[in-house]
Formats: C-alpha cells, structure tokens, sequence
C-alpha cells in the first residue's frame, strides 16, 4: 500500500463516521403516525401514549397497527408475503411503512419540519 491508499482510507474513514453520526444526532420528536388508504388520511396516531393497537380497513382486509412509545408497526395484515408486518418498528420522520397491496402508507409527522419557500 502507497501513500495514496492511506489518504483514500482515512478520507473514507471520515465520511462513515460523519454519516453515522448525523443518522444517532437525528433526535427530531415524532408525535404523530399518520395512516393513509389510497392516498386519504383515516387515522392520526397519537405517538406520545403507551402501545395500543388500531384496526384499519385495507384493500386485502383489515391491517392490525400497534403504535405508541414513539414508535409504530404493522403488527398484521392481509397480503402474499406479508412484508408490511415483517419492517418493524419505525421511530424517525423520515421513516414510512408501504402496504402496496392494501394500499396503506404510514409516515410520522414530526415538529421540526420545515416548509421551505424559494422564491
């Protein structure tokens, strides 16, 4: 290894660790999980309580949500492979559950975003 392959490493090096770092800093406060069907909003989640669980009407059937604790997840639903209820967990806003075959999506909403005009 040259001089060059060590400059290449530690500047890698610097870039994961800033990574990391601004993903474990991100301490945005979701306070609400917000369920759509085909686009209209059906259920606004109060993130702040203790875990219960809500039953939505899907396009497959009914989808079983469990949320709370500053986190949600599709406990179960109706669909071939079932991977909404396989993610997990979600707690940062940039996080969203996609139910395609029962057309649900849940995104968390947060009081830090910020609209932004350019003008």
């Amino acid at each position: 290894m040259n001089k060059s392959d060590y400059i290449l490493i530690a500047f890698l090096g610097i870039i994961i660790i800033a990574l990391f770092g601004f993903l474990k800093l991100d301490k945005s406060d979701v306070n609400n999980a917000l369920v759509y069907y085909d686009n209209d909003l059906i259920l606004k989640i109060d993130l702040n309580t203790k875990l219960k669980e809500y039953k939505v009407k899907g396009y497959n059937g009914d989808v079983y949500i469990k949320a709370g604790d500053g986190k949600v997840k599709v406990v179960e639903e109706k669909s071939p492979l079932h991977l909404c209820s396989k993610q997990g967990y979600i707690s940062k806003s940039y996080e969203t559950i996609v139910c395609l075959p029962n057309k649900i999506v849940i995104k968390l909403e947060s009081n830090d975003d910020l609209d932004v005009t350019v003008g």
